[in-house]
C-alpha cells in the first residue's frame, strides 16, 4: 500500500494546484513503487500512445541528384543506394516521392565539367540543368515542392560556393550579387523555396529583396543558416562532382564545428533578412544546435542529414554491424526529437515506405 500523504505534501500539493502547475518539487517526488516508469512501455500499444515524438513522411526532404541525358543513371560510389539522374528519370523519381506522400525533393546538379568556369555562370543560364528539371517536374508533378539550393560549387572549376577575388580569396559582395542572380532563374523556373547554402554574409537580405522587386514575393527562403565546416561532405562533393575541383577549404565562411553561440547569431542574421526557415547542416553531430535554433527563434528549423551520416550508416548495415531500419528510424526521430520540423535524407523514400507499412 502506498503511504498516505502527509502535512507537507498535501500543504505544497494545495499550493501548486492555487499556482495553476503541475510541476512535482524534487523533495516531493512520488517515488518507487507508486511511480513505476515501465507500466506506460509494457506493451505496444500504450508506448504509442505515451510516445512524445513521432516521424512520418511529411517530415521528409529528399535531395536527388540530376545529370545531362536521357534515360541515364550514374551510381555514386561514395553513397551505395544513391544515384545521379537525368531530367527525366528525376521527374519519375518525383512522381515516385509525391505517391509515398513526401511533401518535397531537393535537386543538385552534377555539371558537365567543360561547362564549369571561375564565375560559374552556368549558375545564371535559365536553361541550365536545375532549371530543366525544375520546370519538368512542376510539369508532371505540381503538388510536390521544389527546394533549390543557391551556391556556386557545382558550377565552378575552383568548386567553391562564391566567386574568388584577385588573391584567390572569397569575394562576399560579389559572391552575393551572383546568388541573387542565381535565386531569380531558380524562382522564374518555379522552384518554391530557394536554400542559400553558400554561407555568404548579407544574401539572404539580399535574395529576399530581389524576390520581391520581381514579382516573386511569395517564394519561401530556406536558409542554410548554421552551416559548419564539415568532414561529413565528401560523398556528396563526389555525387556533385566538386571535390575534384576544390581549391583549398571552405573554413572561411562555413562555421567552425567548435563554435554553437555564433550558430544562434548567423540565425539571427538570415531571420532578420527574412529566412521563412532556417537548417542546420550537418545534422546528428549538431543536434545541440538544432536544440538551441528551435529553442531561440521557435522558427521552422530543418536537418540535414549529409552524405557523410548516410554513408556510415549504409557501410555498418551492410557489414552487419548494424540493423539499418533500425538505426535510420531512430537517427530521424532523434532529429524530430532535438527540435527539427523536417529533414532533408537520403533515406527519405525507404523510409516513406516503411512507415506507410507500419499503420
Amino acid at each position: 500500500m502506498a503511504p498516505l500523504p502527509n502535512d507537507k505534501t498535501i500543504s505544497i500539493r494545495t499550493e501548486r494546484a492555487k499556482r495553476g502547475t503541475t510541476e512535482t518539487p524534487k523533495d516531493l517526488a512520488e517515488g518507487y513503487p507508486a511511480t513505476r516508469l515501465r507500466r506506460n512501455r509494457r506493451a505496444d500499444w500504450s508506448r504509442r500512445l505515451v510516445r512524445e515524438t513521432q516521424l512520418t513522411p511529411d517530415d521528409l526532404i529528399w535531395p536527388i541528384f540530376i545529370i545531362d541525358g536521357d534515360r541515364a543513371r550514374e551510381e555514386v560510389d561514395a553513397m551505395p543506394g544513391v544515384a545521379r539522374l537525368s531530367v527525366d528519370l528525376a521527374v519519375r523519381a518525383a512522381e515516385d516521392a509525391a505517391e509515398i506522400g513526401l511533401p518535397a525533393i531537393t535537386l543538385f546538379p552534377n555539371m558537365d565539367p567543360s561547362l564549369r568556369d571561375e564565375a560559374g555562370s552556368q549558375a545564371f543560364n535559365p536553361g541550365n540543368l536545375v532549371c530543366r528539371a525544375v520546370r519538368a517536374v512542376k510539369e508532371a508533378v505540381p503538388e510536390i515542392g521544389i527546394v533549390c539550393d543557391v551556391a556556386l560549387d557545382p558550377y565552378t572549376s575552383h568548386g567553391h560556393d562564391g566567386l574568388l577575388d584577385a588573391a584567390g580569396r572569397i569575394d562576399n559582395d560579389r559572391s552575393v550579387d551572383a546568388l541573387v542572380t542565381q535565386a531569380l532563374v531558380q524562382a522564374d523556373a518555379g522552384c518554391d523555396v530557394i536554400a542559400p547554402s553558400d554561407m555568404m554574409d548579407g544574401r539572404v537580405g539580399a535574395i529576399r529583396a530581389a524576390l520581391e522587386a520581381n514579382g516573386f514575393a511569395d517564394t519561401q527562403i530556406m536558409s542554410y543558416a548554421a552551416k559548419y565546416a564539415s568532414a561529413f561532405y565528401g560523398p556528396f562533393r563526389d555525387a556533385v562532382g566538386s571535390g575534384e575541383q576544390l581549391r583549398g577549404d571552405k573554413k572561411t565562411y562555413q562555421m567552425d564545428p567548435a563554435n554553437g553561440g555564433e550558430a544562434l547569431r548567423e540565425v539571427a542574421l538570415d531571420v532578420a533578412e527574412g529566412a521563412d526557415m532556417v537548417m542546420v547542416k550537418p545534422g546528428l553531430p549538431y543536434l545541440d544546435i538544432i536544440w538551441r535554433v528551435k529553442e531561440a527563434f521557435g522558427l521552422p528549423t530543418f536537418a540535414y542529414q549529409t552524405s557523410g551520416e548516410y554513408a556510415a550508416l549504409v557501410a555498418a548495415a551492410e557489414r552487419c554491424w548494424l540493423d539499418r531500419e533500425q538505426v535510420v528510424l531512430e537517427t530521424l526521430l532523434s532529429f524530430k526529437r532535438a527540435g527539427a520540423d523536417g529533414i532533408f535524407s537520403y533515406f527519405a523514400p525507404e523510409v516513406a515506405r516503411l512507415l506507410k507499412n507500419q499503420y
